[in-house]
């Protein structure tokens, strides 16, 4: 059964203090397998991020083996027919890897719900920041850092960035930090947002969640 949630939030500035603009999240969120859909989009998130090139050869395939190594009968040893055997060094794999792509398809409304059932189920864990992206003019690492320390947001966990755009000088002050992931609005996955133990939101991000996710 889905649930219609309304989360609000008030911004604050790079120096931490609480500004007196309000932000609404409405979520429909699924109360009994809400789970179980987080669960299988990150499967498919996953899935979606292998290669799948790797790639062994069978008998039929490897060079070489087509003289029969040694006559059917009459020398005592085992029969063979090929060098390239697979019960043989140098021979083929029996039913080794092969280059395969596995898709686990998820519909769009099922991705939506997914995406806001976690939203909401990180809801005391988010914080809004207001003009980041401007704010954070010179590309330095300090920056950011300084901004993070007045806004009580600790380093030595996972925070996920979200913006509306990222921009060059927000993209080279985050870089060098290891738990800092940035990302845009329109390319939020739950696999990001479940690493996350904070989540830093600006607006205009806020308003890109509410048309993509939320509409």
């Amino acid at each position: 059964m889905t649930v219609q949630k309304f989360i609000t939030y008030n911004s604050l500035d790079i120096n931490g203090n609480v500004l007196n603009d309000e932000y609404k999240l409405e979520l429909n969120v699924l109360e009994n397998s809400g789970n179980y859909l987080i669960h299988k989009d990150i499967l498919r998130h996953q899935n979606s991020q292998r290669q799948g090139t790797l790639s062994t050869k069978t008998r039929s395939e490897v060079r070489g083996g087509g003289r029969k190594p040694w006559q059917q009968k009459g020398t005592g040893r085992a029969r063979a027919g090929s060098s390239r055997s697979p019960l043989w060094k140098g021979g083929g794999v029996i039913f080794g890897p092969k280059p395969k792509k596995i898709i686990l398809k998820l519909n769009k409304k099922e991705r939506k719900l997914a995406l806001q059932t976690l939203l909401y189920n990180k809801r005391n864990n988010i914080s809004i920041i207001e003009n980041l992206e401007t704010n954070v003019e010179l590309p330095k690492t300090k920056t950011f850092y300084n901004l993070c320390k007045n806004c009580g947001i600790s380093l030595d966990q996972k925070v996920l960035v979200i913006t509306s755009k990222k921009t060059a000088s927000l993209k080279l002050a985050t870089r060098n930090i290891k738990n800092v992931e940035l990302i845009a609005a329109s390319n939020l996955n739950t696999f990001s947002l479940l690493k996350a133990k904070q989540v830093l939101i600006t607006p205009l991000a806020v308003n890109d969640i509410k048309e993509i996710y939320c509409g």
